[in-house]
């Protein structure tokens, strides 16, 4: 049995998640006017490591966060090139997932003591889109690590041209021959 609100069509029992979710999201943002100086280069590489090896977000999301996955078999990941999440949203994204959907959360201990969402591993078993296992969890430095790395190569950089992809790697490699100079 599911509550609707009046006027409303969609099952309360997805409206309150997808609810908490935007206003974790929100209220994990950082303060207006505190700028995040630039990221290390180490740090944006090991970012880049991270994300290409151990997280493996290039089987969903794509080499380039472009959505243009790299394994068929797995979900369709969004273009993050086009995210208008921030740092926060990006961490909490990484670290908890998105509820009812393919995106794991890679924090480990996510859903053992309600870190995320305010929910627990029993309450993700009510959602029809069970979260699949990550690939390798990760520590929150890791997660810090990945996000500087879609900050500084990926997240508002544009569609992925052959210029992009020689800056994006740090010199000319096979994949940016798909791009005309």
């Amino acid at each position: 049995m599911t509550n609707r609100r009046k006027g409303s069509m969609r099952p309360r029992s997805l409206a309150i998640p997808a609810a908490a979710a935007i206003m974790a999201v929100a209220l994990a943002a950082e303060a207006p006017g505190q700028e995040q100086k630039p990221p290390d280069p180490g740090d944006v590489a090991d970012g880049m490591r991270l994300f290409h090896q151990k997280g493996n977000c290039q089987a969903c999301h794509g080499w380039a966060g472009d959505g243009r996955k790299t394994d068929s078999q797995m979900p369709d990941g969004p273009n993050l090139r086009e995210t208008k999440l921030d740092r926060a949203g990006l961490v909490m994204i990484i670290k908890c997932g998105i509820l009812n959907s393919q995106m794991p959360a890679f924090d480990k201990f996510a859903y053992s003591d309600r870190r995320c969402y305010g929910k627990t591993q029993a309450d993700l078993k009510s959602y029809p889109t069970r979260m699949p296992d990550p690939p390798a969890t990760l520590q929150q430095r890791e997660i810090d690590l990945v996000v500087d790395f879609l900050i500084a190569k990926i997240v508002g950089k544009g569609p992925m041209n052959h210029a992009r992809c020689v800056e994006f790697w740090g010199s000319e490699k096979d994949v940016c021959k798909e791009f005309p100079k």
